[in-house]
């Protein structure tokens, strides 16, 4: 069901494999992160932890990686293709030259780097943006935690300036707390997010709606 719509895009509650079929659209890019089936809702510590347990169930959403027909479905899709935790997808995805390393800059507490799996034939690519735990590139606008394994704005960002035009339609069936919507609103994309969890959903929703207040704002006093 659609749960939130903008003039910017739409987002939907439930399952991908059930609504992907019914769009009746294929986008011009996936960019999602979906869960690398490490366990980490079970493990994760501190505030993310504390993220975890508020928001859906933290021991089990992290158990397992989608199914064959969820990547297949992704393909089928759209054109192109950006799919975080690539390296725990192997065996559902095609051989490419073009991985995005995220440089993480840590301090050796959390993964070095995270690989992105793509659809383009470019060469390999690499992003340095700090998010160590409370540390982040930008701190003096942080974004504010709201998932477990949430990535920065300005990562996906990066990848619609790097990989897709303005006014395309960008996919992302594991929306989450839905960062891809707010990159693609302050980059001039539309967006279809699909999410299963309501309370992400939410948490989604609310999100978008802030991030537009503060675009209206920021004409205003233009």
């Amino acid at each position: 069901m659609i749960y939130h719509e903008t003039e910017h895009g739409v987002l939907y509650c439930g399952d991908c494999l059930d609504i992907l079929p019914t769009l009746g659209v294929k986008a011009d890019l996936v960019l999602t992160d979906p869960p690398y089936g490490i366990g980490i809702g079970a493990t994760v510590g501190g505030n993310n932890l504390s993220i975890a347990k508020n928001y859906g169930d933290f021991n089990n959403w992290d158990n397992d990686i989608p199914s064959k027909e969820v990547f297949e479905s992704m393909l089928k899709y759209s054109n192109n293709q950006i799919i975080f935790g690539g390296n725990y997808f192997i065996e559902y995805l095609k051989n490419s030259p073009c991985w995005i390393v995220w440089d993480k800059d840590n301090t050796g507490n959390f993964a070095d780097c995270e690989l992105a799996w793509t659809s383009f034939k470019t060469a390999v690519r690499m992003y340095k943006y700090r998010w160590n735990g409370m540390l982040q590139e930008n701190m003096k606008e942080k974004d504010k935690r709201y998932h477990p394994t949430q990535k920065p704005v300005a990562l996906l960002g990066w990848c619609l300036q790097n990989y897709s035009k303005e006014q395309d339609l960008i996919l992302d069936p594991f929306a989450g707390s839905g960062t891809t919507a707010i990159a693609c609103i302050r980059y001039n994309r539309r967006y279809i997010l699909i999410e299963k969890e309501e309370k992400y959903c939410e948490i989604a929703a609310k999100r978008i709606e802030s991030e537009l207040e503060q675009a209206d704002i920021f004409r205003s006093e233009q």
